[in-house]
Formats: structure tokens, sequence, C-alpha cells
């Protein structure tokens, strides 16, 4: 039982995003889908995404899965935050996030708008620990200064 209930979160969570760039549907209701690391370009988001890249070595992982939730409980906070969720829990595809930011077995990166690794983390983190890490940025204090959205 726990093996079919393992699967069936893994399709759930890492099922990707339909191409529209953005982590919520246009209702701003849906939670926070994540991108599969499988063909992605990390520098299509430079200026545009703060990235959060979620890795592990099984999909079954149970950190993934606790991040995975965590993540989907309080999508609001990340996506006022212009945050995409990429996840790669399959080392033997070797993909291109993979092969840049070289995780060792679970780990939480996040990568800001100018394309710079801010924190790497080998255990889960809180949407409040990673939004309150975001908001100490020069670039998220400008956003809030000039009272803009994120981005």
């Amino acid at each position: 039982m726990r093996r079919v209930f393992i699967v069936v979160m893994s399709g759930f969570l890492l099922f990707p995003l339909a191409g529209s760039g953005t982590a919520f549907a246009a209702d701003n209701q849906t939670p926070l889908a994540p991108i599969s690391a499988e063909g992605v370009d990390l520098s299509q988001f430079v200026w545009t995404n703060r990235i959060i890249v979620v890795f592990a070595d099984n999909p079954a992982d149970p950190a993934y899965i606790d991040q995975l939730q965590m993540l989907a409980k309080e999508p609001g906070d990340l996506a006022s935050r212009d945050v995409l969720v990429i996840t790669d829990a399959d080392p033997a595809a070797r993909t291109a996030v993979r092969q840049r930011l070289r995780p060792r077995g679970f780990s939480v990166v996040w990568i800001d708008k100018d394309g710079a690794v801010r924190l790497r983390k080998p255990s889960p983190w809180s949407v409040r620990e990673l939004a309150h890490a975001i908001d100490k940025t020069p670039l998220r204090l400008q956003e809030i200064a000039e009272g803009k959205p994120a981005g």
C-alpha cells in the first residue's frame, strides 16, 4: 500500500507545467506545480524567475516528498516572489540542471533571478524559511522598495 501511495504522490507532484512559464494557472488558486528538470535550460529563467530545484536520488526519498509537500502547502508566498520549482529525482537521466548544480543525494538549491546560486541545503526547507531568505536579497529588497510585485 505504501508503494502505491508513493507512486501516486510522485506522479502528482512531478506533473509538469503546461508551458505557461508561470507557477500558477490563470485563477491563481492552483498549487505550485513543479517542472521536471528534463529538457530544462536554467538560463531561460534568468531575470524572470527565481528557481527552487529539489534533487533526490529517488522519488520515494522521504525528504524529497516532504519538501514538495511543504512547497505545495503555501504556493502564494512563492508565487508573489516569482518562484518556479524544478524537480530532479533521477540521477541516471543526467539532466543539464543536475550536471550544472552537481547535487549529492537530496538537496534544495535556490537560484536567484540573476542566475546565481544563493542557497544549497541538504534537508527540506519550509516556504517561510525560503521566503525569508529571498526577501533579504538586494534584488528582492529593490522590488519591495519600488512597491512592485516581483518582476
